[in-house]
């Protein structure tokens, strides 16, 4: 048991409020298995399933990036990274000179990444060209949503996979998942309505909550968490929400989003490509999520 922060508060993990994730590692050779576990927990996590050696050469080439960029001071041993005094956290997503770093994208777009989601989707694996790649520094946490707002254009079966870059413990901001909220009758208002928003399309919010336990005492569900190892990956589909803890610890905590759908599907344009576009840029701010919470029909 370990004290975590979780929104704007502490809790004992595991507990009430944050419980306990479980992995699929005993069913991975059954399809239907997989399929029915993820359709009443609304993710899956797997034990294990990435070469730890190359996520700590990863980590190890990641690091040596962040001392180039100064934004830490030693390179090794890559176990212990924290920013410089004074310097700003980096911003990795999509940059590909190290999201495409040949130790990097070997872990990134690895082999036993592709024939999972293979074997999940019964037919190839297609993953997204962007890399959502991070350095989550003390203090900072992921608040409550759906992916879909972020990246519904496309596959409908698109799944987002976290993969912790090094050993990744609740008290360094771990991923969290809100088990329910992708089939629960309480929920289905949410999803039909700000799960269904476009954040380019209509310049909404993309978090629900920056305090996640707040969504559960309105909706219902429950949040759980892990601590994750080096080579442990969690994969969920665009309507699970999730979350992260805050990192209360004084290290970068190095991780990243990618994402896998059938390759027969359509994409979202907005993350294919040598240089993908990303999310544009809006001349006014986000329109206020209590506003959005009107609009939506889910005020309190």
């Amino acid at each position: 048991m370990s004290d975590v922060q979780f929104g704007t508060q502490r809790f004992i993990w595991p507990g009430p409020t944050l419980g306990a994730l479980r992995d699929c590692n005993q069913i991975l050779s059954n399809r239907e298995a997989l399929l029915d576990q993820l359709a009443t927990d609304g993710y899956l996590l797997i034990r294990g399933l990435l070469d730890p050696h190359a996520v700590q050469t990863a980590r190890e080439r990641i690091a040596e990036y962040l001392v180039d960029h100064h934004v830490v001071e030693h390179a090794y041993p890559a176990g212990a990274l924290a920013l410089i005094d004074g310097a700003n956290p980096p911003r990795l997503g999509g940059r590909r000179e190290i999201t495409h770093d040949p130790a990097v994208g070997t872990v990134l777009e690895a082999d036993a990444l592709a024939q999972f989601f293979s074997f999940l989707f019964d037919e190839p694996a297609l993953a997204f060209d962007y890399k959502w790649l991070r350095a989550v520094p003390t203090g900072r946490a992921t608040g409550a949503h759906f992916d879909s707002v972020y990246m519904g254009r496309g596959s409908s079966q698109l799944m987002t996979t976290w993969i912790p870059l090094g050993d990744v413990s609740p008290r360094h901001g771990s991923l969290a998942i809100c088990v329910g909220a992708h089939n629960l009758n309480s929920y289905r208002l949410l999803r039909d309505t700000y799960g269904r928003s476009d954040v380019d399309r209509d310049n909404t919010p993309g978090w629900l909550s920056s305090d996640p336990p707040s969504v559960t005492q309105e909706f219902g569900g429950r949040w759980s968490t892990a601590s994750f190892a080096t080579g442990d990956v969690i994969t969920f589909g665009m309507n699970t929400m999730h979350a992260s803890t805050t990192n209360i610890t004084n290290e970068l905590r190095l991780s990243c989003d990618v994402r896998y759908q059938p390759a027969s599907d359509p994409t979202d344009e907005r993350w294919m490509g040598p240089e993908p576009c990303g999310h544009i840029q809006h001349d006014s701010p986000p329109i206020p999520l209590d506003v959005a919470r009107q609009q939506w029909g889910i005020d309190p």
